[in-house]
């Protein structure tokens, strides 16, 4: 009987630890810098970046979930590759939106849905980014706006861990389109303010 006990608790206690969650990252991702391109001098003071999204941090948003936040991502871009080597003006960087939406998709009904394996929640993303510069008295000298979106979807039997690579692979596709329109429209627009 005592040995029953024993084995009993053992048991016990090994499926209570096999049901703790772990609080550690399943991946661990680099981080998403721009310093490695040419920085974009222009006429100005200083460069100030502000995050005007808010997370919801609630679904169907699920950006705070991300690995990088697309919004983080942004901010991080203003710095890497702006650069404020003037005696005047202000460079603004608006980050307008930087929002994922999960959306649930159809499954499979009835018997066929036991040999299916259907795509089962599709990820909206949306960011947006202004940037300024600001004359010094306040005025709005010029300014350019850039939006990317993007969408990936992902089957039922994914693992976390892969859920976690899309979603940062999605957040470097965008801020891989917004860093090329930026950059284009910046040496349009910014001439008199390019250094």
């Amino acid at each position: 009987m005592k040995k029953f006990r024993c084995l009993f608790l053992v048991a016990f206690a090994a499926a209570s630890l096999a049901g703790c969650e772990t609080t550690l990252p399943l991946n661990v991702f680099p981080e998403l810098r721009y310093s490695h391109l040419p920085p974009i001098r222009l006429d100005a003071v200083r460069v100030e970046v502000v995050e005007q999204y808010k997370s919801v941090g609630a679904r169907p948003y699920v950006e705070h979930e991300f690995p990088h936040r697309p919004a983080a991502v942004a901010a991080r871009w203003a710095t890497d590759r702006l650069q404020a080597v003037g005696t005047r003006n202000m460079v603004r960087v608006t980050i307008l939106q930087g929002s994922v939406v999960e959306v649930p998709l159809a499954r499979t009904d009835g018997l066929m849905g036991l040999f299916t394996i259907d795509q089962s929640e599709k990820y909206d993303g949306a960011l947006s980014v202004q940037v300024e510069i600001i004359g010094p008295g306040g005025q709005q000298l010029a300014y350019v706006t850039s939006q990317t979106t993007q969408s990936r979807s992902v089957s039922e039997d994914i693992t976390l861990a892969d859920r976690e690579k899309t979603w940062f692979r999605m957040t470097e596709a965008m801020m891989n389109d917004l860093n090329l329109s930026l950059e284009r429209q910046i040496q349009q627009q910014f001439k008199p303010w390019l250094r």
